[in-house]
C-alpha cells in the first residue's frame, strides 16, 4: 500500500517557511499538515491563518488541517473558502458531527475526524461511514516531542478490522510521535498515512528528500 507522508508544518522553520515548503515539494510529500488550536480545546496555540494562506499559494499539493478547537462547524467555511482539501475535527467537541461532515462535504473538502488517545472506537463507530480520513491521535494532542502511546495500537487495530468487515472506504492516519519504526511496523498493518514531525522528519542531518526517500522504501 502507498503511504500518504504529511509534514507537520507546525514543526517546520518559521524563519524560512518558502524554503521549507519548496524543499518539501521537491521531497515528493504528499500532504502539508498543518494544526489549528483555540487555547481551549487544547492548551496551546498552533499556526495561524497567514500561515496557511502562505503555505496555500507556495504549493499546488493537499493541504490538510487538523482544527484542535470547539466548535468545529463554525469554521468550516472560513477553512474552505482558504483552499484546503482534508478538514479534520474532533467529535468529541461537536454537538452534531454527522451536519458538520455533511457541512464539509458540501463545501467540496474531504471530511476527516481526529481521535484523542482516551477516545473510544464505539463512540466514533457510526461516523466509520461517512468520512474519507479517520487519523488516530498516538499522543495527547497539542504538544510536540511526545511519547508515542502504545495503548493506541489496539484502538488502530479495531479500525483496521473495521474497514476490512464493513468495506468502509477511509483511510486511516496516525499523527504524533511518528518514527520511521512506526512508519514500517503500521504501514505494514494497514495505516495508509503518516504526519511527520521531530521524531523522523525535521531538525534532522538528512535532506528532506533523502528523509522521505527512506520512509517510503521502508
Amino acid at each position: 500500500m502507498e503511504k500518504l507522508l504529511a509534514p507537520s508544518m507546525m514543526c517546520a522553520d518559521f524563519s524560512s517557511l518558502e524554503n521549507e515548503v519548496m524543499a518539501l515539494e521537491e521531497a515528493g510529500v504528499d500532504i502539508f499538515h498543518i494544526d489549528f488550536m483555540d487555547g481551549n480545546f487544547v492548551p496551546n496555540f498552533g499556526m495561524g491563518l497567514q500561515d496557511l494562506e502562505h503555505i496555500r499559494r507556495l504549493t499546488g499539493k493537499t493541504i490538510d488541517v487538523h482544527l484542535m478547537i470547539q466548535n468545529p462547524s463554525v469554521y468550516i467555511e472560513l477553512f474552505a473558502e482558504k483552499g484546503v482539501d482534508i478538514i479534520y475535527f474532533h467529535p468529541e467537541v461537536d454537538l452534531h458531527p454527522p451536519r458538520t461532515i455533511e457541512h464539509i462535504r458540501s463545501k467540496n473538502v474531504q471530511p476527516g475526524i481526529a481521535i484523542n488517545p482516551g477516545t473510544s472506537i464505539e463512540t466514533i463507530k457510526p461516523l466509520l461511514s461517512l468520512v474519507d480520513y479517520v487519523m488516530v491521535m498516538t499522543v495527547n494532542p497539542g504538544f510536540a516531542g511526545q511519547k508515542y502511546l502504545s495503548f493506541v495500537n489496539e484502538k488502530i487495530d479495531k479500525l483496521i478490522k473495521l474497514q476490512d468487515y464493513s468495506k468502509h472506504n477511509y483511510d486511516i492516519l496516525v499523527d504524533g510521535a511518528i518514527s520511521p519504526e512506526k512508519v514500517q511496523e503500521l504501514s505494514k498493518i494497514g495505516v495508509k498515512g503518516f504526519v511527520l514531525g521531530t521524531s523522523s522528519l525535521f531538525n534532522k542531518k538528512e535532506s528532506y528528500k533523502s528523509v522521505i526517500k527512506k520512509l517510503r522504501n521502508l
